[in-house]
């Protein structure tokens, strides 16, 4: 029985790879650059915001402790500020090691005005660099996103 109460305890906690996953996002990060699995010129907007070109360069902000964060578009030509976000890692498979990364924006008091959230994957973390992908459907076919980060 005490075996049972350890497993189903430590089945509710949050995994140890989670855990380190949030003390290496810790910190502030830059989108450098964000590509695509086909060739060609695609009108994306991402994460219902702003296109790739106002998305690269943007300053990224992550506080593991209380799974919130702010991502500031800084090109001029864009909607440039601050938006406001909160964030989930949670891991998928213990045996490949890939997580899903849940964002959803807020408001500054870290509210959701939309109910509306991004699951993207967390295909790689290191202490230096961070790598989204977000899979879509482009005339039936999938197509993916690629969101590449470096730690400042």
């Amino acid at each position: 029985m005490l075996l049972a109460l350890t497993m189903i305890l430590s089945a509710c906690g949050t995994s140890k790879t989670v855990s380190l996953s949030k003390k290496v996002i810790k910190g502030n990060w830059t989108l450098n650059s964000i590509t695509y699995s086909e060739a060609g010129t695609y009108n994306v907007t991402l994460l219902d915001d702003a296109t790739k070109k106002c998305f690269e360069g943007s300053t990224w902000q992550f506080v593991p402790n209380n799974n919130t964060g702010i991502y500031t578009i800084n090109d001029s030509n864009c909607l440039a500020g601050e938006r406001h976000f909160v964030f989930t890692i949670q891991e998928v498979d213990e045996k490949t090691g890939l997580y899903d990364f849940l964002l959803k924006p807020t408001n500054d008091k870290h509210k959701s005005e939309t109910k509306k959230g991004f699951r993207l994957k967390l295909s790689a973390l290191s202490d230096t660099m961070m790598q989204w992908q977000q899979t879509v459907a482009v005339e039936g076919k999938p197509f993916t996103i690629s969101m590449n980060f470096n730690k400042l």
